[in-house]
C-alpha cells in the first residue's frame, strides 16, 4: 500500500504553489485542505513548470471532483488518478499526470505512529498480536487531516477522534495540546472513560516498524535512544525489536529436510536445515537431490505459497509478513532471486556446482573467509590460478582474479560434460572486510560491494539467482541478502516509498530459518539502509540544483547504482522529502481547472469509527 504521507494538513495555496515549484518536479503533487471551501481539499499538481489546483469536493458520504467518480475516502480517490494514467484531464482533453507525490513530514516520530493504516487493519493487528492496554495512532481516513487513537480493550478495540485544528490536537474536548506525543502521554496518566463507563487505559504502546524510507535516520535515533535509555531488564528499541523477531521464528513450525541419514554429512551444523517447501532441490540424479540451501524469493511468499504452506501446518497466524511486506509496496514481483546456503564441506563441493549449473547462477556471493579463529568456516570450492576443478561432469576452470581492497573477484567458466558447446561465466565475490567478530564499525564498504555485484548480475541476461553463502548461510548471509532486498526497494520507487526491515527479514526467515542471526547484525542492516539513503539524498539533491525550475527529470526511477557510477552518467530519481515551508500565506489560490469525467467503479465503504470516549475530569 503506498504512503499517504502526500496530505499536507496545514499548507495555503500559494505555499503549495512555491513548495511545488521549489522542490517538486513536472509530475509532482500534494492535497492539502481547502481555504476557500472549509471541508473540502484541493489536488495542486506541476505541471509544465506551473501548478495547478484541482477542487475535491467532500460531501460528507464520498469524494469527488465535483462529478465523475465517487469515493469513500480522499486517499482511494488519489491512488485512483494516480495508479489510473491518461484518467485525470482538464476539459479540453490535456491529461493530468500524479507522478511523484511531494510528501508531507510525519506529524511524529514516535514509534507507535502507524500512519495511513485503516481502522480494520489496527483492529487486526491490536487483537491479533497485541496486549489489553496496547495503543497506536493512525491517520484519520474518514477526516483527513485528524488522527485516531486505537486502543485494545479487553475484547474489542476502541477508537478515539484526534482532532486537529491551528496547529493543536484533542480528543473532542477538554485540554488541546501542542504535539500528538503530549496528548498520549497526558491520556497514559489520565485514562478516558467511554460514554458506556468503561476505562480506556493506555499502558503499552504497539509500535510500528513501516517507515517512509526518507524518515529512517529519525527512526534510528528513536531505536538507538531507547535501546540506551532501558530500564532495568526492559527490553527497548533495537533489542525489543530483535527479540520480536526470535519469538515469532520460534513459532515457525514448517516442515525441514536435512535430518534424514543420507541428508546429515551433508550439513555443516547440526540444527542448521532447510526449510522443505523453499529449499534448492537438486534434479540431475547425481548424488541426491539434498544441498543444504533456499530459495529466498519474496514473489512466491507474497503469491500464495508459503501461505499455503503455513496454513497446511496451522500456523498462518505466527507468519503475517506476507501481508505486512506487500503493503509497503505493491510492486514486489521486481525483486531479485537469491539462494541462501551454508558454506562448503569437503564431500558438497560437487553439490554447490550442481547447483550453480542447474539455477544458472552467476554471481556467488561469498561472505567468510575460508578459516576464522582457527576453525574451518568453509573448503576451498574453486580452482587456484590457471587450474580447472572436475566436480563430476561440471569443469571449473580459472579464467581470472581481481584483488580489490575489500573483496577479491576471480572468474571462472563453467561446463558441463554433457553440453561441451555451452560455456558460462561464473563471478565469485569474495568479501574479506567483515569481522571475526561482531559487525564492520561502519557500512560503506558492505554498500560498495552489494554495488558491484549488482553491477555484474545487471550485465547478464537471464542471469539465475545470486548464492549468498557465510558458513551457516544464516547470519552474514542474510544480513546481505535483506540489505540488498531493502535497497533494491528503494531504486525502483524512490525514496518516498515505505521500507519495513523488521517485516522484510521476518518474511525471508519464511524460507531459510535464522536469517539475520544477531541483534548487531538487524542493527547493521538499519544502518546500511540509513548511509544508503543519506548518500542517495546528497546525490538527488545536488542534481536537482543544478536543473532550472520547470524542466522534467528524465529516468526518474533509475536505481542509485547507476548515480554512484560515472561511467553511467548521473540519473535522476523520485524527489526527496523537505520541509514545507513554514510561514503562512493568508489569502487562497483561485486558479483551478474543471475536471472531465473517470471510468473506474466506486471505492467501497470505509469504516466507521465508534464514538469518541469523554476524557475522565
Amino acid at each position: 500500500m503506498a504512503s499517504r504521507r502526500w496530505f499536507h494538513p496545514n499548507l495555503l495555496g500559494v505555499e503549495a504553489e512555491r513548495y511545488l515549484m521549489e522542490s517538486g518536479f513536472d509530475g509532482s503533487f500534494l492535497c492539502r485542505p481547502s481555504k476557500s471551501n472549509p471541508g473540502d481539499f484541493t489536488l495542486s499538481v506541476r505541471r509544465a513548470g506551473e501548478v495547478t489546483h484541482i477542487k475535491i469536493q467532500n460531501t460528507g458520504d464520498y469524494f469527488d471532483l465535483y462529478g465523475g467518480e465517487k469515493f469513500a475516502t480522499l486517499a482511494e480517490l488519489v491512488q485512483h488518478y494516480t495508479e489510473g494514467r491518461n484518467q485525470l484531464k482538464e476539459k479540453n482533453g490535456l491529461v493530468i499526470e500524479l507522478k511523484y507525490p511531494l510528501n508531507c513530514a510525519d506529524p511524529t516520530n514516535e514509534r507507535w505512529f502507524h500512519g495511513h493504516i485503516t481502522g480494520k487493519e489496527a483492529e487486526k493487528a491490536l487483537m491479533e498480536k497485541a496486549k489489553n492496554g496496547s495503543y497506536l495512532v493512525r491517520e484519520s481516513h474518514s477526516k483527513p487531516g485528524d488522527y485516531v487513537l486505537s486502543v485494545r480493550t479487553e475484547d474489542k478495540v476502541t477508537h478515539v477522534m484526534i482532532r486537529c485544528q491551528d496547529g493543536k490536537y484533542d480528543v473532542g474536548g477538554g485540554e488541546q495540546f501542542s504535539t500528538l506525543a503530549d496528548l498520549v502521554e497526558h491520556y497514559k496518566k489520565n485514562p478516558m472513560v467511554e460514554t458506556s463507563g468503561y476505562v480506556v487505559h493506555l499502558k503499552q504502546p504497539f509500535n510500528a516498524t513501516r517507515i517512509a524510507a526518507s524518515g529512517i535516520r529519525s527512526r534510528v535515533e528513536v531505536l538507538e535512544k531507547e535501546t540506551s535509555s532501558r530500564q532495568n531488564s526492559k527490553k527497548a528499541g533495537f533489542e525489543e525489536e530483535f527479540e520480536a523477531l526470535q519469538q515469532l521464528d520460534a513459532k515457525h513450525l514448517l516442515k525441514r529436510r536435512g535430518d534424514e541419514p543420507e541428508d546429515k554429512a551433508k550439513n555443516r551444523y547440526r540444527n542448521i536445515l532447510p526449510f522443505e517447501h523453499s529449499r534448492v532441490v537438486l534434479n540431475d540424479g547425481e548424488n541426491g537431490d539434498y544441498i543444504n540451501a533456499n530459495f529466498i524469493d519474496l514473489r512466491k511468499a507474497l503469491t500464495g505459497d508459503l501461505s499455503l504452506a503455513l496454513a497446511c501446518q496451522q500456523n498462518q497466524k505466527a507468519f503475517q509478513a506476507g501481508e505486512n511486506v506487500e503493503k509497503m509496496d505493491g510492486s514486489w514481483e521486481k525483486q531479485k532471486r537469491y539462494i541462501a546456503t551454508q558454506g562448503c564441506l569437503k564431500d558438497t563441493v560437487i553439490d554447490l556446482w550442481r547447483m550453480v549449473w542447474q539455477e544458472n547462477s552467476r554471481v556467488i556471493v561469498m561472505t567468510t573467509k575460508e578459516v576464522e579463529r582457527g576453525k574451518n568456516k568453509c573448503v576451498r570450492y574453486w580452482p587456484d590460478a590457471d587450474r580447472k576443478l572436475e566436480k563430476g561432469k561440471l569443469i571449473i576452470t580459472y579464467i581470472n582474479e581481481h584483488l580489490k581492497e575489500d573483496y577479491d573477484l576471480r572468474e571462472f567458466a563453467l561446463t558441463h560434460k554433457d553440453h561441451l558447446d555451452e560455456t558460462r561465466p561464473v563471478f565469485h565475490f569474495h568479501f574479506k572486510s567483515w569481522p571475526d567478530h561482531g559487525v564492520p564499525s561502519e557500512p560503506s564498504r558492505v554498500l560498495s560491494f552489494l554495488h558491484d555485484i549488482n553491477m555484474k548480475q545487471d550485465e547478464i541476461p537471464g542471469a539465475g539467482p545470486i548464492i549468498v553463502h557465510c558458513s551457516a548461510g544464516i547470519g552474514r548471509t542474510g544480513t546481505f541478502i535483506v540489505i540488498d532486498i531493502i535497497l533494491n526497494l528503494i531504486n525502483q520507487h524512490g525514496l518516498d516509498c515505505e521500507i519495513d526491515i523488521f517485516n522484510t527479514i521476518r518474511l525471508v526467515r519464511g524460507q531459510r530459518s535464522g536469517l539475520v542471526q544477531t541483534e548487531a547484525q538487524y542493527k547493521f542492516v538499519y544502518q546500511a539502509v540509513q548511509q544508503y539513503i543519506e548518500t542517495m539524498t546528497t546525490r538527488v539533491q545536488a542534481e536537482h540544483n543544478t536543473l532550472k525550475t520547470g524542466r522534467e527529470y528524465i529516468n526518474t526511477k533509475k536505481a542509485h547504482y547507476e548515480l554512484q557510477t560515472p561511467s553511467h552518467g548521473a540519473h535522476s530519481v523520485p524527489p526527496h522529502t523537505p520541509i514545507p515551508p513554514q510561514d503562512r500565506v493568508m489569502q487562497e489560490q483561485k486558479l483551478y481547472e474543471n475536471v472531465g469525467p473517470m471510468r473506474s467503479p466506486p471505492a467501497g465503504n470505509q469504516k466507521q469509527f465508534s464514538h469518541p470516549p469523554v476524557p475522565r475530569k
